[in-house]
């Protein structure tokens, strides 16, 4: 196993797959990446995959995985992006324009899990820019805590409305299956994406 040099250990994935010389070639691309990552984001909130007990979406994956990507400025910018896109009525939400659009979608019950996308990706972000997503073990344990912010933020939101036992029944209960199996997914994709950086 190769060690990290100094440099590396702060580096992000994106950073390592395209690398920037110069400052105004680094806003381009970060303005771009921004961009792509609420396109993903968007995406990931409309694709249900069957599971059990309820109908899977990729976003808490997505989230996590921008910000061990991006690093937590460029990941906590591009989910402030994605709720922007959303507070100014684009349909970019799961479950829009059926169920509301706009603030008042985001005031809703799933208010509370909007907010913790831009923690979770900030955090994981900063963790990632410590090396946090080099190693299996190390991604396991990312993953875990990042989904466990975006639960911590969305049951705590969803119980002001509803009570303590309501909201882990119907905001945390249904989704274990799903965010163990998206928390492993993780796991094993950022390592194997930082041994491609590598090679090229």
């Amino acid at each position: 196993m190769t060690g990290i040099g100094p440099r590396e250990s702060r580096a992000t994935l994106i950073g390592a797959l395209w690398p920037t010389e110069t400052q105004g070639g680094l806003l381009r691309a970060a303005a771009l990446l921004a961009v792509l990552g609420t396109a993903m984001l968007t995406l990931s909130a409309k694709l249900q995959v069957p599971f059990w007990p309820v109908p899977m979406t990729m976003q808490t994956f997505v989230v996590l995985v921008i910000g061990m990507a991006y690093g937590w400025r460029l990941a906590g910018a591009t989910v402030l992006l994605y709720l922007l896109e959303g507070a100014v009525g684009l349909p970019v939400f799961a479950g829009t324009p059926e169920r509301g659009i706009g603030l008042a979608y985001m005031a809703g019950p799933t208010g509370g899990y909007l907010v913790g996308f831009v923690v979770a990706a900030a955090m994981l972000g900063w963790l990632a820019e410590r090396g946090w997503d080099r190693t299996l073990g190390r991604t396991l344990v990312a993953m875990a805590l990042g989904h466990s912010v975006i639960f911590a933020c969305g049951v705590v939101w969803l119980a002001n409305s509803v009570g303590w036992d309501r909201a882990v029944t119907v905001g945390l209960t249904p989704f274990w299956a799903a965010t163990i199996l998206k928390t492993f997914l993780g796991a094993a994709v950022l390592p194997l994406a930082w041994r491609f950086a590598r090679r090229i």
